[in-house]
């Protein structure tokens, strides 16, 4: 079956820097492994702290977002039970002071500009870096190390993360993501149907395949 078949791709919305992403993908791993054909991932990045977000892209931590120790309590327990659902060991619960956008402006270029192996190597490596070694992808030499072991350039990585406009064009993914109605992530998307949250494989198949 041809790449370029909608049929073999599944639309996912996520930041690296949300857990139940990493939860997702690890479900949606399982559920691949089931299919007898392959089911590629076609990758739409979202910003989590979009509302944190100073004009030049930088994290104000002192911004109100609503989401107080409460929230961050239920979270920890909503990940700690998909971990044991899942059967994913995680280095962390929660990454609150990590800035994931250089890592997404990077995955968006690689997703653009390499094939497709090489986009998702580098992206299953900046989520086991995030959340099973508790490494910061928001540093620039981490996502270089990253991205270097996937097979990509170590000049063309920082030149990317140098990039302006691609800076730009990643903030714009953004804001269409919002305009086509996500408000939360993950969100996975297969041929005008969607789920959202840490969805079990049995759920992801009912989506692709109507069962």
């Amino acid at each position: 079956m041809s790449e370029t078949q909608s049929s073999e791709r599944i639309t996912v919305y996520s930041d690296y820097v949300c857990p139940f992403c990493y939860l997702g993908r690890e479900s949606l791993r399982q559920y691949q492994d089931s299919r007898d054909t392959d089911l590629q991932i076609d990758w739409q990045p979202f910003d989590l702290r979009s509302q944190k977000r100073n004009p030049d892209g930088s994290i104000d931590h002192a911004v109100d977002d609503g989401k107080d120790e409460e929230y961050y309590e239920q979270a920890k327990q909503g990940v700690r039970r998909l971990q044991e659902r899942y059967g994913v060991e995680m280095d962390l619960d929660i990454a609150t002071d990590i800035d994931s956008l250089p890592a997404q402006v990077l995955s968006y270029y690689l997703k653009e500009h390499s094939d497709y192996e090489t986009w998702l190597t580098f992206d299953v490596a900046v989520f086991d870096a995030l959340w099973q070694e508790g490494r910061d992808i928001g540093d620039r030499d981490v996502l270089a190390e990253l991205a270097v072991e996937a097979g990509v350039d170590e000049s063309e990585v920082r030149s990317a993360l140098d990039d302006e406009t691609l800076r730009e064009t990643v903030r714009e993914q953004f804001t269409a993501a919002r305009q086509q109605g996500v408000t939360g992530v993950p969100t996975f998307a297969y041929d005008g149907y969607a789920a959202r949250g840490a969805v079990p494989p049995e759920q992801l198949e009912r989506l692709v395949e109507g069962t």
